[in-house]
């Protein structure tokens, strides 16, 4: 299995958003994901830098730093394997924990049947 990492997180979580309003300033993406304006910022260059969005200015805006984001045929395929890579860690995640409750379910019901009734004191 391929390892996820947070930046992939970052980047799948960012590309997810871009595709639903690339119109997003930065600000607002940071706000979105809850993450700082530089840490968008970081990794809106490293997507355009690695061809998986492209940068464009609005047609219409009467503020010149307005700008678009679009995903690229490159970038569209590589969500589809980020998702992909975040569907099984998340799954990991939730096995695990099934696993940890199933875990402390056990031991609780141990303890109850131990203490058989008898009140314990502090």
């Amino acid at each position: 299995m391929e390892k996820f990492a947070i930046d992939d997180e970052i980047h799948y979580r960012l590309i997810k958003r871009i595709e639903a309003d690339p119109e997003a300033s930065q600000r607002k993406l940071a706000a979105e994901l809850g993450v700082s304006l530089g840490k968008v910022n970081y990794c809106l260059k490293a997507l355009i830098s690695v061809g998986w969005v492209k940068v464009g200015n609005f047609v219409r805006s009467n503020n010149k730093l307005g700008y678009v984001y679009v995903l690229t045929p490159i970038g569209i395929k590589e969500k589809a394997r980020i998702t992909a890579l975040f569907l099984k860690k998340k799954q990991a995640q939730y096995e695990q924990l099934k696993a940890e409750i199933a875990s402390l379910e056990l031991e609780l019901a141990q303890s109850e049947s131990d203490a058989g009734g008898v009140k314990q004191s502090c």
